[in-house]
Protein backbone atom coordinates (compact mmCIF):
# COMPACT_ATOMS: atom_id res chain seq x y z
CA UNK A 1 0.00 0.00 0.00
CA UNK A 2 1.44 3.34 -0.98
CA UNK A 3 2.11 6.00 1.59
CA UNK A 4 -0.47 8.38 0.13
CA UNK A 5 -3.25 5.84 -0.53
CA UNK A 6 -5.25 6.79 2.59
CA UNK A 7 -5.05 10.45 1.58
CA UNK A 8 -6.17 9.63 -1.97
CA UNK A 9 -9.14 7.65 -0.65
CA UNK A 10 -10.17 10.52 1.64
CA UNK A 11 -9.70 13.03 -1.19
CA UNK A 12 -12.00 11.03 -3.48
CA UNK A 13 -14.63 10.93 -0.74
CA UNK A 14 -14.27 14.67 -0.17
CA UNK A 15 -14.84 15.31 -3.87
CA UNK A 16 -17.90 13.04 -3.94
CA UNK A 17 -19.46 14.64 -0.84
CA UNK A 18 -18.81 18.13 -2.22
CA UNK A 19 -20.62 17.23 -5.44
CA UNK A 20 -23.49 15.78 -3.38
CA UNK A 21 -23.77 19.08 -1.50
CA UNK A 22 -23.73 21.03 -4.79
CA UNK A 23 -26.54 18.90 -6.24
CA UNK A 24 -28.59 19.25 -3.04
CA UNK A 25 -28.10 23.03 -3.22
CA UNK A 26 -29.38 22.99 -6.79
CA UNK A 27 -32.43 21.00 -5.70
CA UNK A 28 -33.16 23.49 -2.91
CA UNK A 29 -32.73 26.45 -5.24
CA UNK A 30 -35.30 25.00 -7.65
CA UNK A 31 -37.90 23.91 -5.10
CA UNK A 32 -40.52 26.20 -6.71
CA UNK A 33 -39.32 26.16 -10.35
CA UNK A 34 -42.30 25.30 -12.53
CA UNK A 35 -40.26 25.47 -15.74
CA UNK A 36 -37.32 23.11 -15.67
CA UNK A 37 -37.26 21.13 -18.92
CA UNK A 38 -39.09 21.57 -22.20
CA UNK A 39 -40.45 18.15 -23.24
CA UNK A 40 -43.18 17.07 -25.62
CA UNK A 41 -44.10 20.65 -26.50
CA UNK A 42 -44.58 21.85 -22.93
CA UNK A 43 -42.61 22.89 -19.87
CA UNK A 44 -42.11 20.39 -17.06
CA UNK A 45 -41.17 21.38 -13.51
CA UNK A 46 -37.63 20.90 -12.29
CA UNK A 47 -36.89 17.26 -11.39
CA UNK A 48 -34.95 16.48 -8.25
CA UNK A 49 -31.44 15.21 -8.94
CA UNK A 50 -29.66 12.47 -6.99
CA UNK A 51 -25.94 11.59 -6.97
CA UNK A 52 -25.00 7.92 -7.29
CA UNK A 53 -21.59 6.77 -6.06
CA UNK A 54 -19.68 3.51 -6.27
CA UNK A 55 -16.41 2.07 -5.03
CA UNK A 56 -13.50 2.98 -7.24
CA UNK A 57 -11.83 0.01 -8.86
CA UNK A 58 -10.03 1.38 -11.83
CA UNK A 59 -6.70 -0.37 -11.92
CA UNK A 60 -5.63 -3.63 -13.48
CA UNK A 61 -3.77 -4.37 -10.25
CA UNK A 62 -7.01 -4.40 -8.22
CA UNK A 63 -8.64 -6.87 -10.64
CA UNK A 64 -5.53 -9.06 -10.62
CA UNK A 65 -5.42 -9.11 -6.81
CA UNK A 66 -9.09 -10.11 -6.63
CA UNK A 67 -8.56 -12.89 -9.15
CA UNK A 68 -5.48 -14.24 -7.37
CA UNK A 69 -7.05 -14.05 -3.92
CA UNK A 70 -4.45 -11.63 -2.54
CA UNK A 71 -6.93 -8.79 -2.22
CA UNK A 72 -6.82 -7.52 1.36
CA UNK A 73 -10.17 -5.76 1.10
CA UNK A 74 -8.59 -2.31 1.07
CA UNK A 75 -10.63 0.06 -1.05
CA UNK A 76 -9.46 2.58 -3.61
CA UNK A 77 -11.91 5.32 -2.80
CA UNK A 78 -15.20 6.40 -4.31
CA UNK A 79 -16.32 7.88 -7.60
CA UNK A 80 -19.51 9.35 -9.00
CA UNK A 81 -21.26 6.95 -11.35
CA UNK A 82 -23.97 9.40 -12.44
CA UNK A 83 -26.33 12.16 -11.47
CA UNK A 84 -29.86 10.96 -12.16
CA UNK A 85 -33.29 12.55 -12.04
CA UNK A 86 -35.71 11.35 -9.38
CA UNK A 87 -38.82 9.78 -10.93
CA UNK A 88 -41.11 10.69 -8.02
CA UNK A 89 -44.35 12.37 -9.11
CA UNK A 90 -44.63 16.15 -9.18
CA UNK A 91 -46.58 17.97 -6.48
CA UNK A 92 -49.94 19.44 -7.50
CA UNK A 93 -51.03 22.74 -5.97
CA UNK A 94 -54.32 24.51 -6.70
CA UNK A 95 -53.49 28.00 -7.97
CA UNK A 96 -55.69 29.02 -10.92
CA UNK A 97 -53.97 32.45 -11.16
CA UNK A 98 -50.53 30.91 -11.86
CA UNK A 99 -49.41 31.20 -15.51
CA UNK A 100 -48.46 27.50 -15.58
CA UNK A 101 -51.77 26.24 -14.18
CA UNK A 102 -53.60 23.57 -16.17
CA UNK A 103 -57.29 23.67 -17.19
CA UNK A 104 -58.43 22.58 -13.70
CA UNK A 105 -56.30 25.29 -12.03
CA UNK A 106 -53.55 22.99 -10.71
CA UNK A 107 -49.87 23.80 -11.00
CA UNK A 108 -47.24 21.07 -11.12
CA UNK A 109 -44.38 21.84 -8.75
CA UNK A 110 -41.03 20.03 -8.53
CA UNK A 111 -40.70 16.73 -6.69
CA UNK A 112 -38.23 18.32 -4.26
CA UNK A 113 -38.97 17.88 -0.56
CA UNK A 114 -37.01 20.53 1.40
CA UNK A 115 -37.00 18.38 4.55
CA UNK A 116 -35.51 15.41 2.70
CA UNK A 117 -32.93 17.69 1.08
CA UNK A 118 -31.89 19.10 4.46
CA UNK A 119 -31.43 15.60 5.88
CA UNK A 120 -29.32 14.65 2.83
CA UNK A 121 -27.33 17.87 3.22
CA UNK A 122 -26.62 17.12 6.88
CA UNK A 123 -25.53 13.59 5.94
CA UNK A 124 -23.20 14.84 3.19
CA UNK A 125 -21.80 17.52 5.49
CA UNK A 126 -21.08 15.03 8.27
CA UNK A 127 -19.44 12.64 5.82
CA UNK A 128 -17.32 15.51 4.51
CA UNK A 129 -16.25 16.43 8.06
CA UNK A 130 -15.41 12.79 8.85
CA UNK A 131 -13.24 12.52 5.75
CA UNK A 132 -11.44 15.76 6.63
CA UNK A 133 -10.66 14.21 10.03
CA UNK A 134 -9.33 11.04 8.39
CA UNK A 135 -7.24 13.10 5.97
CA UNK A 136 -5.75 15.14 8.81
CA UNK A 137 -5.04 11.99 10.83
CA UNK A 138 -3.20 10.48 7.86
CA UNK A 139 -1.22 13.67 7.46
CA UNK A 140 -0.36 13.64 11.18
CA UNK A 141 0.84 10.04 11.01
CA UNK A 142 3.06 10.88 8.05
CA UNK A 143 4.51 13.88 9.87
CA UNK A 144 5.28 11.75 12.94
CA UNK A 145 6.93 9.17 10.70
CA UNK A 146 9.14 11.86 9.20
CA UNK A 147 10.10 13.02 12.70
CA UNK A 148 11.36 9.51 13.53
CA UNK A 149 14.07 9.91 10.93
CA UNK A 150 15.59 12.92 12.73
Amino acid sequence: MSMFKSMNISASALTAQRLRMDVISSNMANVDSTRGTYRNGQWEPYKRKVVETAAKENSFKSYLQKASGTDKGIGSGVHITRIKEDDAPFRLVFDPEHPDANEEGYVQLPNVDPLKEMVDLMSASRSYEANVTVFNASKGIMMKTLELGK
